[in-house]
């Protein structure tokens, strides 16, 4: 069989199988299988798959109609650009997320951002690309899950930014250590109700509790401890949460600027903070 008819073969089975985007993931997981770059496979799709080929990647298709994320199958996944290593000690970073760095560099551009606190930071991809972006800024990056830091350690390595973020092990904004300029967070936000079924990426990471707000709620009773004058906090949110978040943080900040802002979708997904 050659690549171009294991290829279609795949993505054909994965479409049955109600895998959404089949014919990325089936490249993808070609790809894995041989060790080829995008490149290679489409330079050379006649070529014809061994035995022992072919059964290596028909146990990734095996494995991906199991239910098991491609991005967990190859170890690999896009997050602004860069390659990132994602494991199911993490959740797997979504593009609507870089939206968050997208912000994060808005705001720089307007004003010194000096340190960052990253508070739940998974496979590091937020506080990663933002030291790529901003090499001058100090960058901690916080997790509840000791697990998912073993990750961003493994990405840190990856990327050369050791020297710029730190990883702190504990909940929220307690292991930071100073008052910073500005706070990011991508926090559990789904609703429990909409966790049944969910087998592959960690419950710790998706859990908001029976609103979806339960976390986000707790960080924005801390912010105001970390962070500095004229700060600014960010925070990604789900659909339909943005009237209880304003409203809370209208509360907790009456002289502040809150700002709702939509992604690419047009669905409500990062709240936006700034102190006066």
């Amino acid at each position: 069989m050659s690549l171009k008819q294991a290829l279609s073969h795949a993505r054909g089975i994965l479409a049955q199988g109600n895998i959404e985007d089949s014919p990325l993931e089936g490249e993808l997981l070609l790809r894995h299988a041989l060790g080829i770059s995008r490149t290679q496979l489409y330079l050379d799709l006649d070529h014809k798959l061994s035995p022992k080929q072919y059964e290596a990647f028909w146990h990734l298709v095996e494995r991906r109609l199991g239910g098991e994320p491609t991005a967990y199958i190859t170890g690999h996944c896009e997050f602004y650009g860069l390659d990132f290593y994602v494991d199911p000690r993490v959740l797997i970073p979504r593009p609507e997320t870089e939206l968050l760095v997208a912000e994060t560099l808005t705001l720089a551009q307007n004003r010194w951002i000096g340190t960052i606190a990253e508070v739940g930071t998974g496979s590091g991809a937020i506080a990663i690309s933002l030291a790529l972006e901003l090499p001058e800024t100090k960058i901690y990056a916080s997790d509840i899950s000791t697990t998912a830091l073993e990750v961003a350690l493994i990405n840190c390595q990856r990327h050369g930014v050791l020297d710029r973020v730190y990883l702190l092990q504990g909940d929220m904004l307690d292991p930071i250590p100073e008052p910073v300029d500005l706070i990011i967070a991508n926090l559990p936000y789904v609703r429990r109700l909409q966790l049944a079924g969910v087998r592959s990426e960690p419950l710790l990471a998706l859990d908001g509790g029976r609103d979806g707000v339960k976390n986000i709620r707790r960080l924005c009773r801390k912010v105001g401890s970390k962070l500095r004058s004229g700060g600014s906090l960010l925070l990604e949110i789900g659909q339909g949460q943005g009237g209880v978040v304003i409203a809370l943080l209208s509360r907790l900040f009456p002289n502040s600027k809150i700002r709702l802002i939509p992604d690419l979708s047009g669905i409500e997904r990062v709240v936006s903070l700034s102190l006066a």
